[in-house]
């Protein structure tokens, strides 16, 4: 079984892809950059790293898998151990893995895993359509060196020019100011004419509007009262749909589930942080185990009953 298509498939949708025993593959957005090396624009995209430290199995995994291959989950959890031991086996004797479109592992020489990540794939959904792409180097300095080059050969002279006494400019200059002054007057003149007839027009339209008021009638009737009978969850006994890492998804099976009928809700994170939904809560253990066997044998076999207090 090859593993690598399993993972590139949920790395498109998670942050985190734990292979049990073995590691897991973490993702980091990074925003669009630049390389002013080679003139290009690039992106954002997903960031792939390794740590070796997270093998704990949250069965995202193989829960995919048993979905994909439609087997049981114990058969892809069996599955997956069964490959890891093959690629321990490899790094062991010094080969390098190669995960299609993810990167490549191998042992350096104190034992510990280096992981080189691929970058032929960009797993950001947001980035879906775009492309790096190269733009030629603007040069800014070309027209700044022709200026100076021009100025060289054919400077600019400033010649002062004796300044003749021309007499008739100075009552032209004085006719002007009290043409300007009187037509300032004018249109003072003017516009107190428009404020006073707007100011009368404002009266009248007021005094129109509360007569119209004082004619209308006004008639209210009560509104129906309405009854919402709003029913809380409550108990100790939760028959769990689900736990997922990103709460957008949590929010959308539980509409899901509400949709088709049930009363589900969220339930809180357990401790690998992954979001519970519940199908519903019950006070009791006879009837929610009742509930569980019913709901396994009509919409979900995965499903499971969950003994916790909550807050």
């Amino acid at each position: 079984m090859q593993l690598e298509s399993f993972i590139s498939d949920l790395l498109y949708r998670y942050e985190c892809v734990i292979v049990p025993d073995f590691g897991a593959f973490l993702t980091e957005r990074q925003s669009a950059f630049i390389n002013e090396k080679n003139n290009t624009f690039n992106p954002p995209r997903k960031v792939i790293a390794f740590n070796e430290q997270i093998q704990n199995n949250d069965g995202l995994l193989a829960r995919y898998i048993a979905d994909v291959e439609k087997i049981p989950f114990e058969v892809a959890v069996k599955k997956i151990k069964k490959r890891v031991k093959i690629l321990k086996s490899y790094l062991t004797e010094g080969e390098t893995i190669t995960f299609n479109n993810i990167g490549d592992i191998v042992f350096n020489t104190e034992g510990k895993i280096v992981f080189e990540p691929s970058y032929n794939l960009n797993y950001l959904t947001d980035a879906f359509g775009l492309s790096q792409f190269e733009s030629a180097v603007v040069t800014r300095d070309v027209y700044k060196d022709t200026v100076e080059a021009i100025e060289e050969t054919a400077p600019i002279t400033i010649t002062l020019e004796k300044r003749k006494n021309k007499g008739y400019l100075k009552y032209a200059a004085v006719a002007l100011i009290a043409l300007t002054l009187g037509g300032v007057v004018a249109s003072k003149y003017y516009v107190d004419q428009i404020e006073a007839h707007n100011m009368l027009a404002q009266e009248d339209a007021k005094q129109q509007l509360d007569t119209k008021i004082q004619e209308a009638t006004f008639s209210l009737n009560p509104l129906p009262a309405i009854t919402l009978n709003v029913t809380k969850q409550t108990g100790n006994y939760h028959i769990v749909a689900g736990a997922f890492r990103i709460e957008d998804n949590c929010n959308k099976k539980v509409a899901q589930l509400k949709a088709e009928g049930f009363s589900a809700r969220k339930i809180g994170a357990n401790r690998y942080g992954l979001h519970q939904v519940a199908y519903a809560s019950y006070e009791g253990r006879l009837e929610a185990l009742k509930a569980l066997r019913n709901i396994k044998k009509t919409h979900n076999k995965n499903a499971w009953l969950l003994v916790q207090k909550l807050d």
